[in-house]
């Protein structure tokens, strides 16, 4: 069906250039500047025969050739078009394949935290006045609670990232992805939460957590847990649990159980809270962290040679080679909106404004170089006619139609 339809257009084309034709030469002779057919007395062989001269006249014309030369190059772009239908159609197929391998084997991923949360109570005491039927006035106090969670961010925080590139074929296709082996450390500053608020009642320091926020979870290999250390005693080794429990702040991750209860009369001033942790965990597309730390420093490196640095900050110091890439950054908590403390509750910040990262780029596909030559078809019929034309011009003899 497609090919009797090209048929008829076709014809339909051809028909449509002859009336073209025919009116150009009857308004050219209108105008002078073809000579009226002279003897014309309803003979339709002389009539025919004048518009055959009329046309072999002006086919010599150079604005005729320029006129052909545009015709050919529109009848060219119909193909063009039909192949360029074809290209999008598996592109299309192809961008559905490395999302459905994406989808099975892991997301671009985005690491968030980590973050301590530590729970509390604010006391507020609620004074009103009652007057009895004796008209006494009366003092009354109420008092409610509210529950309050303190969000604490770290001091520093190091991250260093390896990122194994790997090929994933289905059918004809294939796919970039990576393995990622990352090494989580830093430390907190015991909080003052009473710089928070003036009403806090009571803080639950045994019902504390950390969480840590990864995109997608369903792609974690392996979690090696927690090591958790306050100053310099014995390190903890928490197991982590699904879900972050702030879904709202992270919505996808997990969290550690922490008690970070200390014995009576102990100092509170001077406590640090080390930790580290590491992940293995796969992805594709790229990979992007969120500066949580008071001085935030990451290490990527990787075996893939071709980077592409994205984000709202670029590495400080990078090295790409064909052997891969290596790139640091270090970035302040001032690049950042969110402060260090604060509550969960009240103050509401959007933690996903400020990211960096790489993401694997992949060199020009073959769809990508054939939809950049489509895009250039019609340049390269025009300079082909036209230097038809110009030799034309050259040899001061004319080509015939059938050779343009």
């Amino acid at each position: 069906m497609d090919i009797i339809a090209g048929i008829i257009g076709l014809l339909f084309l051809a028909s449509v250039l002859a009336g073209v034709l025919f009116f150009a030469i009857f308004m050219a002779r209108k105008i002078g500047l073809i000579a009226s057919p002279k003897n014309f007395e309803g003979d339709d062989a002389h009539f025919i025969k004048s518009y055959l001269v009329d046309i072999k006249r002006l086919s010599h014309s150079l604005i005729f050739r320029f006129f052909i030369i545009a015709v050919l190059i529109g009848v060219m772009t119909i193909p063009l078009d039909m192949v360029n239908d074809i290209v999008r159609e598996r592109s299309r197929l192809y961008q559905s394949v490395l999302n459905d391998i994406a989808s099975t084997w892991g997301q671009q991923q985005n690491l968030q935290g980590p973050a301590l949360f530590i729970p509390y109570t604010e006391k507020f005491i609620t004074v009103t006045y009652k007057t009895d039927k004796e008209g006494n006035e009366r003092k009354i106090n109420k008092v409610h609670y509210k529950k309050r969670t303190a969000v604490v961010l770290p001091d520093d925080l190091s991250i260093d990232v390896m990122l194994n590139g790997q090929t994933r074929k289905r059918s004809l296709y294939e796919s970039l992805v990576y393995t990622a082996d990352l090494k989580i450390s830093g430390s907190f500053k015991r909080p003052k939460l009473q710089t928070l608020s003036n009403h806090i009642d009571h803080i639950e320091w045994s019902r504390a957590w950390l969480a840590l926020g990864i995109s997608d979870t369903q792609a974690i290999n392996k979690v090696s847990g927690l090591d958790w250390q306050t100053n310099k005693s014995t390190i903890l080794k928490v197991d982590y649990e699904p879900g972050t429990k702030v879904i709202n702040t992270l919505s996808s991750g997990f969290h550690a159980p922490l008690d970070l209860s200390l014995p009576q009369g102990s100092p509170t001033t001077a406590v640090r809270y080390g930790f580290s942790t590491v992940i293995n965990i796969n992805g594709s597309r790229g990979f992007y962290f969120t500066p949580f730390g008071k001085t935030t420093n990451v290490m990527i490196n990787s075996d893939w040679p071709h980077p592409s640095f994205q984000g709202n900050v670029l590495p400080d110091q990078h090295e790409i080679s064909d052997e891969g890439f290596q790139a640091k950054w270090s970035i302040p908590n001032l690049a950042r909106n969110y402060p260090q403390l604060r509550t969960l509750e009240t103050q509401k910040f959007n933690l996903k404004e400020f990211s960096a990262g790489v993401n694997l780029f992949e060199t020009v596909s073959l769809y990508s170089q054939i939809t950049r030559a489509i895009k250039y078809g019609i340049l390269f019929f025009a300079m082909t006619y036209i230097t038809f034309l110009i030799f034309e011009l050259g040899i001061g003899r004319r080509l015939h139609i059938v050779q343009y």
